[in-house]
């Protein structure tokens, strides 16, 4: 071994040494914070909790063997987020706009019918299913788009079409044509389609 190696550090290289454990310690501060942040961020967004499995909507038993496409799991969606809310709102207002409002009763004669309004009026789910179709058509992902069904601010029964967002879940509604956060609907949420397997629907969490 040579004198060059036996030599004691200098007084700045003992503080090189003992400042590299600090800038280390921030270092993992600093990454620590931003991870934190982005953990946060994703809890607090305010997405529906779901619950376990339930039966479905007493109109929607047969909706998958009538319309398969809106239990459908696949899509080639490669939409930028930004054109997908373009596109949501778009459809959100035209639907509410060109399809009229009327009961299952006074149009069929039976209290829960789904269907999609092809003679220009329907139910609120009737409504829902025009979206869910018409934004499918346009390249949206299905399982971004869930029928869920309701209890409105009078604690009637309504349904609405939830839009999965990077901004939470969004609600498209035809009594109005803002789109709006499905907190602030101020809506009890029952039942909604289950994302994973849209033939199937589970029960919102109450927590």
């Amino acid at each position: 071994m040579g004198k060059a190696d036996m030599t004691e550090p200098t007084s700045a290289q003992e503080r090189s040494s003992e400042k590299l454990p600090v800038y280390l310690s921030m270092a993992c501060i600093i990454c620590s914070y931003f991870v934190s942040a982005a953990t946060l961020q994703a809890s607090e967004l305010p997405l529906i909790k779901l619950d376990r499995e339930i039966q479905a909507p007493s109109g929607a038993k047969s909706l998958c063997k009538d319309y398969s496409w809106a239990c459908a799991i696949t899509s080639n969606s490669g939409l930028p987020e930004a054109r997908e809310k373009q596109i949501v709102e778009t459809i959100n207002t035209r639907v509410n706009r060109k399809i009229r409002a009327v009961s299952d009763q006074s149009q069929y004669g039976t209290n829960e019918y789904w269907t999609l309004p092809t003679q220009g009026s329907g139910d609120c789910e009737d409504f829902a299913l025009q979206k869910k179709f018409e934004l499918m058509q346009n390249g949206l992902d299905p399982t971004k788009l869930l029928i869920a069904t309701v209890l409105d601010t009078n604690r009637s029964g309504h349904a609405v079409l939830v839009y999965r967002s990077s901004e939470g879940d969004l609600v498209l509604d035809n009594v109005t044509n803002r789109i709006k956060s499905w907190k602030e609907t101020k809506y009890l949420f029952l039942r909604i389609q289950d994302p994973i397997h849209p033939d199937r629907w589970v029960q919102v969490s109450k927590g």
